[in-house]
């Protein structure tokens, strides 16, 4: 089972897929809580040079709310990271598969809210 869904955007810059990345998951009822520029990092504490590569860590509140009700303990794989990474012929968009994720627990309600949350990533992915 692969544990991300996949895009690549041929031809695209970084600046603007992030653009587009936020503005659907908006559109999808994501927000982005946390965000982490791994190239910049890696030149600042290792000095070295890599392709751009950005985390975004998202969440949809209503569903977050859902998952902790179920399973309290989930908030420690939350959020949902999505990374923007240059590639070869343009950007890469990967979003974590939430179900594969959750195969950490062994609870049949939160893995069906994972797979609710899945749709919607696969969603945004597919729109970006």
């Amino acid at each position: 089972m692969t544990y991300t869904i996949n895009r690549l955007i041929e031809g695209a810059d970084i600046d603007d897929v992030e653009a587009r990345t936020r503005a659907t998951l908006a559109d999808h009822g994501f927000g982005v809580l946390t965000e982490i520029d791994v190239k910049a990092t890696m030149k600042t504490k290792l000095d070295v040079e890599m392709p751009a590569y950005r985390i975004l860590g998202a969440c949809n509140p209503k569903m977050a709310h859902q998952a902790i009700g179920i399973e309290p303990r989930v908030g420690a794989m939350l959020p949902c990271n999505v990374i923007l990474r240059e590639v070869e012929g343009g950007v890469e968009v990967s979003a974590i598969d939430p179900v594969a994720s959750m195969q950490a627990i062994d609870n049949a309600k939160l893995t069906a809210v994972a797979g609710q949350v899945r749709d919607m990533l696969v969603n945004v992915v597919q729109n970006v």
